[in-house]
């Protein structure tokens, strides 16, 4: 069985954030020949369901980078969270540095989960982080934080670098971005990769074959996993490299572009 492992933003959803009818029908096929699809995502489970062509489609979906990991019936087979503990440091650090954070749990997004913040401008942004109070969000009862999201504010790049030289290395967490501008940090047990070999242990399946289409650095982990990595042409220069094929871009149909060359369907 051949495996194909999708990234939703800036992969399978084009600029628009929609999937095109081109690789809805190329998802249909690959389902029909016997294939499994994986939705691999940095994304929580309702910003995905929401999706009608990924309704239509039976498969796995894996959420927050590998924090959960949904079966195609949509029951919960795993899923890793970051303590308290790790979650009141990490805050503190992330406050002195400035950045607007989001914080993902199993009650929600907190203030917001990053699709809240597309197609809004700096200034609406800056009125939901205004003063959040995080705190507040512990006195959730049986709460899992699933992971801490970080966006540097009008795109100040420094500001990740000085997150990623404050966190790595310090802390048992993994650390990817979706977006250059962007942090997303989930426990070392998640990323895309990883889950792509948990499901396989879970449901005691062996693939013969894993194909991994992506366009940012969470998606790297699911690159050195997959049998063939690719990437879209909207991915950073860095991504592309750690792919095997470079397709086109995500509003070029570049993943349905890259399937029926690899297959000839």
């Amino acid at each position: 069985m051949k495996c194909f492992s999708i990234d939703l933003d800036g992969t399978l959803l084009n600029s628009k954030h929609e999937i095109s009818d081109e690789s809805f029908k190329v998802l249909k096929e690959l389902r029909e020949q016997g294939h499994q699809i994986i939705f691999n995502t940095g994304r929580a489970f309702d910003d995905v369901i929401k999706y009608a062509h990924v309704q239509k489609i039976a498969a796995p979906i894996f959420t927050i980078n590998g924090t959960v990991l949904y079966s195609e019936k949509r029951d919960v087979l795993y899923e890793a969270s970051l303590s308290v503990s790790i979650y009141k440091e990490l805050m503190q650090i992330l406050k002195e540095i400035g950045m607007w954070i989001m914080v993902y749990t199993n009650k929600g997004g907190f203030p917001c989960r990053y699709p809240a913040l597309q197609d809004k401008d700096p200034e609406e942004i800056v009125k939901i982080f205004h003063h959040y109070d995080y705190d507040q969000i512990l006195d959730q009862d049986d709460l899992k934080i699933y992971k801490i999201m970080v966006v540097a504010p009008g795109n100040q790049l420094e500001k990740i670098d000085q997150v990623k030289q404050a966190i790595e290395g310090k802390f048992a967490v993994s650390m990817a971005s979706s977006y250059v501008h962007v942090v997303e940090i989930t426990s070392i047990e998640a990323n895309k990769g990883e889950a792509l070999r948990r499901y396989q242990q879970l449901m005691n399946v062996q693939f013969d074959e894993i194909f991994a289409f992506g366009d940012g650095g969470n998606d790297i982990s699911q690159f050195k996993a997959a049998t063939t990595s690719v990437a879209m042409a909207n991915a950073p220069l860095y991504v592309q490299q750690e792919a095997d094929i470079v397709s086109k871009s995500n509003d070029e149909d570049g993943f349905a572009y890259a399937v029926r060359n690899l297959l000839n369907i």
